[in-house]
């Protein structure tokens, strides 16, 4: 028997780094994020005749990954790894639980392995569709039902790529985390909070543009909490895809390099696609998903 467990790597919007508990454990956070049809998926096969396989009733295993997102791409990939793999080894405990459980154990494995990051990333991989999540004490998530057309009209003019150069986002964090403790960013983490929330009612209600204000707002939060955040080879992309007809943009993840989104002119997708090519670029062709955590046996 084989189980076969499928968990999304997520596009975050705004509101990044306000998940993170030296934040949270006295401020409440806020992202906006959504899944996209680019996905970790780990297989655990027995050897043996068992009908439930795990780690826990067998030792004649066989466990296996696969992704097409290269790593330090920003989009959540680890967290989606480490979503997938603590469901493969415990199904027998997980399968039938509130899957918030199996979020907070992939950050708390994080936490264990002195990974610094936030909470949005494993919600995300395991909830999916577009997210509003809140944090303060606890992760309050909302999912967030998009209007049809609004969708569609992100998907045509929304463009990720993948710049070529992956980054180590905990030298990022522990940047960031140093400003922050020294009284630095106050001011920057409330702005990337209420960016968020922001941007939660613009795509709620439809409005495309002011969705596309907030992205370069919560860019330019992004790019005060450290002078890592960008670089030259970022912001030579930023003005590649800005000529091209790019009106808003931002760096996933902790930035420093890996994926870069970018939302465009009507019409003008192509110029900004062959300009980005041009410059080094990878395009990353996606759609959104509206599942999370999904799994499946085959004989």
């Amino acid at each position: 028997m084989k189980l076969i467990v499928k968990a999304p790597v997520r596009i975050d919007f705004a509101g990044g780094w306000t998940d993170i508990e030296l934040w949270t454990s006295h401020h409440t956070g806020a992202v906006l994020n959504a899944t996209i049809n680019h996905y970790v998926e780990g297989t655990l096969e027995t050897l043996e005749n068992h009908n439930q396989p795990s780690l826990s009733n067998t030792s004649d295993i066989a466990l296996s990954y696969r992704s097409n997102i290269p790593a330090g791409s920003g989009l959540g990939t680890s967290a989606s790894m480490n979503v997938v793999f603590l469901f493969l080894i415990r199904y027998d405990y997980f399968h039938n639980k509130d899957l918030s459980l199996l979020a907070e154990a992939a950050f708390q494995m994080e936490q264990i392995l002195h990974i610094k990051g936030g909470k949005q990333d494993q919600y995300a991989a395991v909830f999916g569709g577009f997210q509003f999540m809140s944090f303060d004490e606890k992760v309050h998530t909302e999912h967030l039902v998009i209007p049809s057309d609004i969708k569609k009209i992100l998907t045509q003019r929304l463009i990720l790529c993948y710049t070529g150069k992956s980054r180590l986002s905990g030298n990022i964090h522990q940047k960031v985390w140093r400003r922050y403790e020294r009284g630095l960013l106050n001011e920057t983490f409330r702005g990337l909070t209420a960016t968020a929330c922001s941007m939660k009612e613009a795509l709620l209600s439809g409005d495309l543009p002011a969705f596309a204000t907030l992205l370069n707002r919560n860019w330019e939060y992004q790019k005060n909490l450290d002078e890592s955040i960008t670089n030259e080879e970022v912001e030579r992309f930023f003005i590649t895809a800005s000529a091209a007809g790019a009106i808003a943009g931002k760096a996933c993840g902790a930035g420093g390099g890996g994926c870069l989104l970018f939302y465009c002119e009507e019409g003008q997708r192509s110029n900004i696609e062959r300009a980005l090519t041009e410059e080094g670029a990878t395009i990353i062709p996606f759609s959104f998903e509206e599942e999370g955590l999904t799994w499946k046996w085959e004989k």
